[in-house]
Formats: C-alpha cells, structure tokens, sequence
C-alpha cells in the first residue's frame, strides 16, 4: 500500500500546485497548460447470492498533464501521464493491471506547406514492481525505469486538422534493463555476453486524433507504428483507444481498448479492454 499513498500523495501536491498557479495572472499567453486528475473504478459485490459470481474491484489512479508553447512559426507540445491500477477478484490477492509512466514531447517548425517538420521523443517506463501472474508463483518483469524505453523521431507532420495529426519519419529506439536484461536487451546471438542495452532505428509512424459527438460523447485515438530497418516486415503497434461518456464535470463513464505488439517485450499480441466509472478533475 505504499505505493498508493505516494500516488495519492502525488496527485494532492499536483493539485495544489496546479490551483495556485491558477489563481497569478497568465504571463505569456503562448503558452497552454493541461492537467486532469482521477480515479477509474468497477466493482461487482454479493451478499448471500444464490447464483454465484465472485466480489471483484479494479481501479486505476492516474494523472494527465501537458503544457504546449502555440506560436508563429513554432509549436512546442508537451505530455506526461502517470497510471496505476491494481485489481482483486475474489479472496485473491490484488494485482497490478496498470502501472505506467509515459512522457512525449514534440517540437513543430510550420511553413506555409501542407506538412511541417518535426522533432520529436518518448519515454515510457513502469512506476513500480511489475509481475506476470500467468504463472506461479508470480514472477517480476519490470520495476521502475528496469526496462526504460526511450525514442527520437524526425520526419515530417501533416496537422492543418483540428484534433489530427499524422507524423512520419526516421525513428530510434534505445531500450535500458539491469535486472530483466536477459528479457528485454539481451541478444541470443551473443551466449557470451549479456547486454542491457539495445540501439534499434527504423520508420516512425504516429498518429492522433480527437473527435467529440453526440452529446458528451469523445473518442481519442493514438496509433504509434515502428518498423526496423533490420527488419522491416516486422513492426512494433501500440493503438490506444478511449471512448468517454461525460456525465458532468467531474463523472464519467469511459471505455478503452490497448493493443500492443512490441517484440522486445513478448511475439504474442497484447490486449486490455476496461469499462468503467471514471472521476476526475480537471486543474486547466
């Protein structure tokens, strides 16, 4: 349970922060800062129930910010979200299902063309210890920044649609482990050697979009393609999807669906699906 009075801690000193800068005067309005806080939740409860079924809970805590520098010829977008979950069916012990921090930055030089050149680069790593429960005991695969995923890309982005934006360019992926190296960096080529590092370059494809409709209704979609130059019949998906039903300012029902291919994790296809009552605040 520490790591969840750190995460909740976390989210109380965000919040703070976030609602005494509110309060002082903009002072270059170029720049736009973003922030949600919440809580995602599902649990199923029985008393005395005569046609079985097990009590279960799962919930996510997470946290949403971003800050974008919109100017002429320049843009400047910046993101970090930082998601943890843990689940229990039954008299099982919890589980971990979401445990994840994940920050992108992209920088934009716009032209009077249809697309724009970029630079851009992620970070991706766990919050915490991580396990695969399919077998047991449980084993641990990851821990924080063990394994650290990072990557540049530079290409060219097309973004001259509101809530879209398609970038394709030159990608490089750096991949760091000390614990779990023989998972992730180690090469099977080399019996004698264990590396815990691995430098892979290739073709980045990404994009994104946002689209309200209905009423209260928004789907969000992110797509991030990567295929190595060593290999290019074989490429890295992650497909991100969240589809919210806001039901005031502060509740929502949002339903998301996660499909990751990434060979340096696992061959098998990954997939989390999740329906559930979403509660949370938004600092800007």
């Amino acid at each position: 349970m520490k790591i969840m009075h750190i995460l909740l801690i976390t989210f109380l000193l965000t919040a703070s922060v976030f609602a005494q800068e509110e309060s002082k005067e903009k002072k270059d309005t170029l720049w736009t800062p973003k922030g949600v806080i919440g809580l995602n939740l599902s649990q199923v409860s029985f008393e005395n129930w005569s046609q079985g079924g097990e009590n279960s809970i799962a919930f996510t805590l997470f946290t949403l910010l971003g800050l974008d520098y919109i100017g002429n010829p320049w843009e400047w977008k910046n993101f970090l979200k930082i998601a943890y979950g843990r689940t229990r069916v039954g008299q099982e012990q919890y589980k971990t299902n979401d445990n994840e921090i994940f920050f992108e930055t992209t920088l934009i030089h716009h032209f009077s063309w249809a697309v724009s050149p970029y630079l851009g680069a992620t970070a991706r790593t766990a919050i915490t210890k991580g396990y695969n429960y399919d077998v047991d005991p449980a084993m641990q695969i990851v821990d924080f920044l063990d394994p650290l995923y990072l990557t540049e890309g530079v290409g060219a982005v097309y973004d001259r649609v509101e809530n879209l934006s398609v970038k394709l360019g030159i990608g490089f992926k750096q991949t760091f482990a000390s614990q779990f190296d023989s998972m992730y960096t180690d090469d099977p080529d080399t019996p004698n050697e264990v590396e815990n590092f691995k430098f892979e370059s290739g073709i980045e494809f990404v994009t994104e979009y946002k689209v309200e409709f209905l009423k209260n209704m928004e789907y969000y979609t992110y797509l991030r393609l990567f295929g190595r130059f060593n290999d290019i019949t074989v490429w890295d998906v992650r497909w991100d999807n969240l589809l919210v039903a806001k039901i005031n300012d502060y509740f929502n029902v949002n339903f998301n669906v996660l499909l990751v291919y990434d060979v340096d994790q696992t061959l098998k296809t990954q997939l989390k699906e999740a329906l559930q009552l979403g509660i949370s605040y938004t600092l800007f």
